[in-house]
C-alpha cells in the first residue's frame, strides 16, 4: 500500500504513517506563475492500492483541483485502487438548494471524485448525515466526538450546548459517551443572501454551570463569540468549544482570542497555518481515528 499527502495534510499523514510503519511516498506538486499546478508521482503505483491523504480548507477550491489533480495521476499511472481520505469535506454546507436558482456544489464535488475513479472515501463529521447518501462509492464517516468525550470528561459541573438547532444530533450523541450529560440548545437565524447570524433563544439552563459548545465548522468564529455572550448573559461560569474542523476564514483567531470563551479546541482535519494559532486554541489529533479506519 501506497500513501500520498496533498496540501494542508502533510502533519497529519506523516502521523498516520507513524502509526502504520509505513513511508510517505513522494510526490512533486509545481505550481505555475499563473497558478496552474500540475501533479507529479515520484513513485511506482502500477497494481498498488494507494491511500491519499488530503484535505480541503481555505482555498478551497485551489485545493480540489489539486486533490482532482492527484486523484488523477494515480489512476493514469496504474494504481489498483485509491482510498481518499479527506478528513474535511469542503462545500459539505452546501448539501441543497437553499433559495430557488442555486445549484448544489456538493453534489457536484461528489460526482467529481467518482467519476475520477475513486474507490473508497473517509471523512469526519460531515455536515449533515445525510450526505453520507450522496456518495455512491463506499464511505466511511468518521467522528472526532469520541476525542471530544475524553477531553470533556475530567469538567466538572457542565451543560453541553448546540448553538443551533441543526447541532442537536451531534451534542445528543456526546451527551452520551458522557454517561448522558445534561445538554441544552441555542436558537440561531442565518440569513442566506448575506450569511449574518443572530442569536434568538437559549433553551434550557446554565446558569452556575460551565458551558461547553459542541459544533462541526468553525469559519468566521461569529457564531462561536454570539453564542458564548449568549451564555455568559444567561450566568454561566465559563463557556469553552470543541469543534472539528477549523476553517478559521480571515478575522477569526482574533475574534476568537476576544471573545469570552477560556479555550477553543479544534482537530486537526485541517493543518492550520501558524499565522492563524492564537493564545486560546487547542488541537485534537485525528490521526488515531484514521488508522483505525485504514487498518479496519
Amino acid at each position: 500500500m501506497k500513501f500520498f499527502s496533498g496540501s494542508q495534510s502533510e502533519k497529519l499523514t506523516q502521523k498516520v504513517c507513524k502509526n502504520l510503519n509505513v513511508k510517505l511516498s513522494p510526490m512533486e506538486i509545481f505550481v505555475f506563475g499563473d497558478g496552474e499546478k500540475r501533479i507529479k508521482l515520484n513513485d511506482n503505483v502500477v497494481g498498488q492500492d494507494c491511500v491519499l491523504i488530503k484535505s480541503t480548507g481555505i482555498p478551497t477550491d485551489v485545493n480540489y483541483m489539486e486533490l482532482f489533480f492527484i486523484i488523477d495521476a494515480l489512476k493514469r499511472s496504474g494504481a489498483k485502487s485509491v482510498t481518499l481520505v479527506i478528513p474535511y469535506l469542503g462545500y459539505s454546507r452546501q448539501d441543497h438548494v437553499f433559495r430557488e436558482g442555486e445549484d448544489v456544489s456538493l453534489q457536484v464535488i461528489i460526482k467529481t471524485l467518482e467519476t475520477l475513479g475513486t474507490d473508497k472515501i473517509i471523512t469526519l463529521d460531515l455536515h449533515s448525515i445525510k450526505i453520507v447518501e450522496f456518495f455512491k462509492v463506499p464511505i466511511v464517516h468518521l467522528s472526532a466526538l469520541e476525542l471530544f468525550a475524553k477531553a470533556i470528561k475530567d469538567f466538572e459541573n457542565y451543560v453541553l450546548v448546540s448553538p443551533d438547532m441543526g447541532g442537536i444530533r451531534r451534542v445528543k450523541i456526546l451527551s452520551e459517551f458522557l454517561n448522558n450529560a445534561p445538554f441544552v440548545t441555542i436558537e440561531k437565524d442565518r440569513d442566506l443572501k448575506t450569511a449574518d447570524v443572530t442569536m434568538n433563544k437559549l433553551n434550557g439552563e446554565v446558569k452556575g454551570k460551565l458551558a461547553i459548545i459542541v459544533d462541526d465548522i468553525l469559519s468566521s468564529g461569529k457564531t462561536l463569540k454570539m453564542a458564548a455572550d449568549l451564555l455568559i448573559e444567561n450566568k454561566a461560569t465559563g463557556v469553552y468549544s470543541f469543534t472539528t474542523h477549523a476553517v478559521l476564514a480571515d478575522g477569526a483567531a482574533d475574534t476568537l482570542q476576544a471573545s469570552q470563551i477560556k479555550k477553543v479546541f479544534v482537530t486537526d482535519t485541517i493543518e492550520i497555518p501558524r499565522e492563524k494559532h492564537f493564545p486560546k486554541l487547542e488541537i485534537i489529533s485525528v490521526a488515531n481515528l484514521i488508522t483505525r479506519a485504514l487498518r479496519g
